[in-house]
């Protein structure tokens, strides 16, 4: 009876190892490169919007890569890459909202908006541009300098998923 016991203990902890070997190496989120797809080039987003930082072109960008490199199995190729993402930063605005009694607001919001231009060198017809944002808030006790590179952070990490969302799952 104990023998029976412990063969159970055994599967249940080898298909418990086995499911997190596997699922280490496979990829749920959907990601459809063909394969005549090799290489990507992402070159520095101009800066369009007023008062961005004169930096904030060069870390989107080098987010892009990042995530490209890190989340395809694509190559860097600035010479002659199967798709590119050209494009720049179309907005950073900050305005209130949450407003409270007395005409004060409790909160502020960081909007970035990137105009992204996909080109597919190998298919054409994959082509497509278009502009994303998002948002974060922060309150109104908080100085937007201080706190501004966590806030872009977190930005360009949704506005890149959506990126990279539309470049590789709608092939």
């Amino acid at each position: 009876m104990i023998l029976r016991g412990n063969r159970f203990v055994i599967v249940v902890l080898l298909t418990m190892v086995l499911g997190g070997v596997i699922s280490g190496c496979y990829s749920f989120k959907g990601i459809s490169i063909p394969p005549d797809v090799k290489s990507y080039y992402v070159p520095v987003f101009e800066v369009r919007a007023p008062n961005a930082p004169p930096t904030v072109g060069q870390d989107f960008s080098e987010l892009l890569k990042d995530k490209v490199r890190n989340e395809a199995r694509l190559l860097w190729d600035e010479v002659d890459p199967d798709i590119e993402f050209t494009g720049n930063i179309a907005s950073f605005n900050v305005k209130p909202v949450a407003p409270q009694p007395g005409e004060t607001v409790a909160l502020n919001r960081l909007e970035v908006a990137v105009a992204v231009n996909f080109v597919n060198n190998r298919d054409e017809e994959k082509n497509w541009s278009n502009r994303f944002s998002f948002f974060s808030d922060f309150g109104t006790d908080q100085n937007l300098l201080d706190i501004q590179d966590g806030l872009l952070i977190d930005i360009f990490e949704q506005i890149q998923e959506d990126i990279f969302n539309k470049a590789f799952t709608d092939w």
